[in-house]
């Protein structure tokens, strides 16, 4: 196992912005995980869209602390949810049938992502699946 101070500080993905899921939130800082963040937060590259900031806020413990989540993620920029990009998440929908059932939000951050041309960064496989209907780049937390 590496040290902490061995570990990358290396920006994730490759070097395009990235639309944070909720469970790339939640675990922002944890050790192997917080440089990373840290360079890819440093760089600019962290985006937040009103999909993922509604579940990170619903799941804020008190209001103190939501107001604090919600400042941050107001500071970074965003990719809004658009007409457009509610067509592109239903046609995800569509495209992957029965194959798994999804969190809705997961599609709208998908496709928010994929208008803009950025990834997403997360830490389950539904963006995995999620990048076989839209065009986006899947950025995975390491385990």
């Amino acid at each position: 196992m590496q040290a902490a101070a061995e570990l990358s500080t290396e920006a994730f993905g490759p070097g395009i912005p990235l639309v944070i899921d909720s469970s790339a939130w939640n675990r922002q800082s944890e050790p192997n995980v917080r440089p990373a963040w840290h360079a890819t937060n440093d760089a600019g590259l962290l985006v937040s869209c009103p999909a993922s900031s509604l579940e990170i806020l619903a799941a804020a413990g008190n209001e103190s602390q939501r107001e604090i989540v919600d400042g941050a993620l107001a500071a970074l920029p965003q990719a809004p949810i658009t007409a457009s990009v509610c067509r592109a998440a239903l046609g995800a929908l569509r495209d992957l049938g029965a194959r798994r059932r999804l969190p809705a939000p997961d599609y709208l951050i998908a496709a928010a992502a994929a208008e803009r041309g950025f990834g997403v960064l997360h830490a389950d496989r539904h963006f995995d699946l999620l990048a076989t209907a839209l065009d986006f780049e899947s950025v995975r937390l390491p385990e």
